[in-house]
């Protein structure tokens, strides 16, 4: 019986001490995203700065560089554009219901190209013409300012539904393939998601980001001490049932 007990013990005491140290843990990841949050919001504040030269850019990180604000003057290219699906957006307070965004190819005038994510398109159940219509208002030949926040491709998941090349539309950001199969020719290792200037008819639609992140580390690490706290417990007045026994 007392190895039992011993046994029993030992397997309580480890599991209370990982469920202690879960919590712990969420604790760290709460401070964490913290740092993040203000970190990201300090970026999404600062007035934009100038483009960072092409010989800076295989420097950029998703990790010091996400949502910086930057200015820049640039050609929109006259090639094709695609089409990012969306059901809505979790940086944009402005977007909701199902569309498109509109990614084109800009020449800048040291000659490179960046993509720049042009702005929301309404759902017109995939209208490439009309969508077309929207999007080539912007290609008129002439150098213009825009202002944009720095942002990093994505890259396809299991799940993520294959592209359809014959409308120009994608289902995440992965610029790198758009422009493979478009054409755009080397461009930049990220891409811009556009906040001004907005087209005279308001399509593409964009706009500044705000950037919500989820925070659930407290609740999850107040679960994690909770579990802790009810095995012990238990263990106690099993183990005062198997005195008394």
């Amino acid at each position: 019986m007392n190895a039992r007990r011993v046994a029993f013990g030992l397997f309580t005491l480890a599991m209370v001490a990982v469920l202690v140290g879960l919590g712990f843990w969420q604790l760290q990841r709460r401070a964490e995203k913290h740092r993040l949050i203000a970190a990201l919001d300090e970026r999404l504040a600062v007035a934009p700065a100038a483009l960072p030269q092409a010989s800076a850019w295989a420097g950029l990180t998703p990790d010091r560089d996400e949502f910086r604000r930057v200015s820049f003057t640039a050609t929109y290219a006259p090639l094709p554009d695609a089409m990012v699906y969306s059901s809505g957006s979790a940086v944009r307070d402005d977007i909701s219901g199902p569309g498109a965004w509109a990614f084109l190819p800009v020449r800048l005038v040291s000659g490179e190209i960046v993509a720049v994510n042009a702005g929301f398109v309404q759902n017109t159940m995939q209208d490439r013409a009309q969508q077309d219509r929207a999007t080539s208002r912007l290609v008129t030949g002439q150098p213009v300012a825009l202002t944009g926040y720095l942002r990093f491709p994505e890259s396809a998941a299991s799940f993520t539904p294959a592209e359809n090349t014959g409308k120009r539309l994608w289902f995440v950001r992965d610029v790198p393939a758009m422009a493979r199969a478009l054409g755009w020719g080397p461009i930049a290792p990220f891409y811009i998601d556009l906040e001004a200037p907005v087209p005279g008819s308001g399509t593409p639609k964009p706009g500044p980001l705000r950037v919500h992140l989820k925070d659930d580390h407290l609740q999850y690490a107040i679960t994690w001490f909770g579990l802790a706290t009810v095995m012990t417990i238990a263990f106690g007045f099993w183990l005062r049932a198997q005195r008394r026994g």
